[in-house]
């Protein structure tokens, strides 16, 4: 009973601090790598970024059926031996991804630009989460141009529903491969650029065949697509 009452605790106070602040508009949320002038490309990518809060924020409290679309199993069977190994999942949210990996990977480092996701995650830690499985799991807040990842720290990368946010992708792909260690594994997971039910608008999507000469670019191996397995989704694979 007390563990249910912390629970409502921490959840009800989630909610509420991601609620709209009264504030002017010119007083949103500002990341280390903004600078303090707008200019009209800046205030369109800081749009996209309130979009993915949106967009999270429904997968938080809205969306019951992401298990059916997003198959989070099949995806997972696609990193293979996750045995004494570490994985980051960059983009982390509620946990979803996160919390699945804790029962099949040595370590788990949850990472997101937004400290309440990463909170929201912690309380699950405590309230939800056996000590065992909580303790391979760390939560790691970085910066919407950074992973906050050591070089080769990661054995695995997952990034889901999450890259097409990301302003320089090519800088951030060449990023990524430094944090794998030797023959580490890039799984990136994304909406395909057509209409779909549920997402982000498709103008802010990127194409597959973009994503993998982009990969190909920032000098990754074994690049493997697989735009058949989700409804809404591509799949995207490759080695350092």
């Amino acid at each position: 009973m007390l563990h249910r009452l912390l629970f409502f605790l921490l959840t009800a106070t989630l909610i509420w601090s991601c609620q709209p602040s009264s504030s002017s508009s010119s007083e949103q949320t500002a990341y280390p790598d903004q600078i303090t002038e707008t200019t009209p490309t800046e205030a369109a990518e800081d749009t996209v970024t309130e979009t993915r809060a949106r967009v999270k924020e429904k997968e938080m409290y809205e969306n019951t059926n992401r298990m059916v679309w997003q198959k989070p199993e099949m995806i997972l069977s696609m990193l293979g031996d996750l045995d004494n190994k570490t994985v980051a999942d960059i983009g982390a949210g509620t946990g979803f991804f996160a919390k699945r990996l804790t029962e099949k990977a040595e370590k788990v480092i949850a990472i997101d630009i937004d400290q309440r996701f990463l909170n929201y995650i912690d309380s699950i830690k405590v309230l939800e989460m056996d000590e065992t499985a909580a303790q391979r799991l760390e939560t790691r807040l970085a910066s919407p141009t950074h992973p906050n990842l050591e070089p080769e720290e990661a054995d695995v990368i997952m990034i889901v529903n999450t890259f097409m946010y990301i302003r320089d992708k090519d800088t951030y792909l060449r990023t990524l491969r430094k944090c794998l260690s030797d023959n580490g594994l890039l799984m990136i997971v994304d909406f395909k650029r057509k209409r779909t039910d549920i997402g982000p608008p498709s103008t802010i999507r990127l194409p597959l065949y973009r994503l993998e000469e982009m990969m190909y670019e920032a000098g990754y191996q074994s690049i493997k697509t697989n735009d058949t397995a989700l409804d809404y989704q591509y799949i995207i694979t490759a080695q350092k």
